[in-house]
């Protein structure tokens, strides 16, 4: 049962980073078609908070992504093996519940 409880805290922590780099992304839409204004200060905090947050799980995709130009394909790239990593935890997990399939 410890397992399975790890395994629902890392999918929690998962969601949380899945829902952080969408609203990240649709706040960048919102500032480049000027819908919000980064004069806004607390905008401006909300973006730079959210950048502090995405930055490091993006850096690494970035080093393997070819530069595209003004187009970021990080977050789609980071939000799919976010969900790939759910679910092989939801794999993981439903295999400790119901035990190992021979096939």
């Amino acid at each position: 049962m410890f397992a399975l409880t790890i395994i629902q805290i890392l999918q929690v922590l998962l969601d949380l980073a899945w829902w952080i780099i969408f609203i990240q992304f649709v706040l960048s839409l919102l500032i480049t078609f000027n819908v919000v204004n980064m004069t806004n200060s607390f905008v401006r905090s909300i973006w730079y908070g959210l950048e502090k947050m995405t930055d490091p799980i993006y850096r690494p995709i970035r080093r393997v992504l070819p530069n595209t130009g003004g187009i970021d394909f990080s977050p789609m790239v980071a939000l799919i093996v976010i969900t790939i990593l759910d679910i092989i935890l939801r794999n993981i997990a439903i295999s400790i519940v119901t035990g190992p399939v021979v096939v």
